[in-house]
């Protein structure tokens, strides 16, 4: 496959899974045809990182931000493979399968297009790759916290705030959300659980609790309900909350084979200053955030800076993969100490981090470039301490 050929797939294809393996590439004609047409326009462009910015810039533009994003989709299903990969492997005795992991990272795409910056000197892959496990890594955690919660458990711990949205979302009437906000209230004041049970494993409540939370509702309500009616109320409100706050896991993959439309046209790819015209005067710029070897370098350095039990916490937790909890058993400390110190590891190294930008990229740090930093820092550290094969 020619250079230009393999441009063509990357931003047009998209991965496919079939009995939770990857099955292989399927072609979006649509996509496939727009990539052709610019570059017989451009045929000296057949580097990935002009067409990744050139894509990126269109995003800025509202004609075409739809096609850019299509395309930069199609290009990140490389890396949110890879990412899912890794989770899926570290995270083994997951329900959750493999393309369950690829779901959750693609999802979350849109926060890869919000916080990448271009002059920050990372590749968008390299950028995705971090947010996108990091993104699998929340929400797993998540869900497994819902997962083991009973629906009693569940309406102890949320919030009222969350629960109007739950149940809003689930298109009940004002009135309705009212009553089953006013009942839920009622359980939270009178369903107390006792010391030896947690909450996500609260039971059922006891015909004696049921009687004394209807009481407690027709008081102040009417028209009055029964205990069966109550009981109905508050496990509909459990599964709003469920339905609004862990949705079902669905593909952004899926073609619409609806849309059709060749936007080309719609591209201002001929104007003197559009998009392409201005990659092509930054893409010169672009190669010189080359940076990778000093970034390592720096990374390195700051960790030999750093106290013996905080490196030797890194590596443990990094190396090693134990837990917060498993690190202070080990290392005979409070599990609130294994914290502080990690997370003062990882300022140091963001510092240094940042420094080096700033002196060497003349970059100032604003805050969505540190997010940025810190998300490659994270994948950095875990590539850092992967074990060798």
């Amino acid at each position: 496959m020619d250079s230009r050929s393999n441009i063509v797939e990357i931003f047009s294809t998209f991965l496919v899974f079939a009995a939770d393996r990857c099955s292989g590439w399927t072609k979006d004609a649509r996509l496939s045809r727009q990539m052709h047409k610019l570059i017989e326009q451009t045929p000296q462009q057949t580097n990935e990182n002009f067409w990744v910015l050139y894509w990126y810039n269109n995003m800025q533009n509202p004609h075409s931000a739809k096609l850019a994003k299509e395309h930069l989709i199609a290009y990140l299903q490389e890396p949110c493979y890879w990412a899912a990969q890794k989770t899926y492997t570290s995270f083994a005795t997951s329900q959750y399968k493999l393309s369950d992991h690829f779901q959750i990272a693609i999802s979350q795409v849109d926060k890869v297009f919000k916080g990448f910056d271009p002059k920050s000197g990372f590749s968008l892959k390299n950028y995705a790759t971090a947010i996108f496990g990091s993104a699998i890594r929340e929400t797993l955690r998540q869900y497994h916290e819902i997962d083991i919660c009973t629906d009693w458990g569940l309406l102890r711990k949320i919030s009222q705030k969350r629960l109007v949205e739950s149940l809003q979302s689930a298109g009940l009437s004002p009135t309705t959300v009212t009553a089953y906000v006013a009942a839920w209230n009622y359980f939270k004041s009178l369903y107390i659980p006792t010391q030896a049970t947690t909450t996500r494993q609260l039971s059922r409540p006891d015909k004696q609790t049921w009687e004394a939370i209807a009481l407690a509702y027709n008081r102040a309500n009417q028209p009055p309900i029964n205990t069966q009616t109550l009981e109905s109320w508050l496990l509909s409100c459990a599964k709003a909350a469920r339905t609004y706050l862990y949705p079902s896991l669905t593909s952004i993959n899926t073609k619409n084979s609806s849309d059709d439309k060749d936007w080309l046209d719609n591209l201002p790819g001929k104007e003197q200053d559009s998009p392409l015209s201005q990659i092509i005067a930054t893409e010169e710029q672009q190669t010189n955030f080359s940076y990778q070897t000093e970034i390592n370098k720096v990374l390195v350095a700051a960790i030999t800076l750093l106290e013996p039990q905080a490196q030797e916490i890194l590596q443990l937790y990094y190396l090693k993969g134990l837990t917060q909890q498993q690190i202070a058993k080990q290392e005979q400390i409070q599990q609130y100490t294994v914290s502080r110190r990690l997370t003062k590891a990882r300022e140091l190294l963001l510092r240094s981090l940042a420094k080096w930008s700033e002196d060497t990229l003349h970059i100032s740090m604003t805050s969505d470039i540190l997010k940025s930093c810190s998300a490659m820092m994270e994948e950095w550290l875990q590539d850092y301490y992967k074990p060798s094969v």
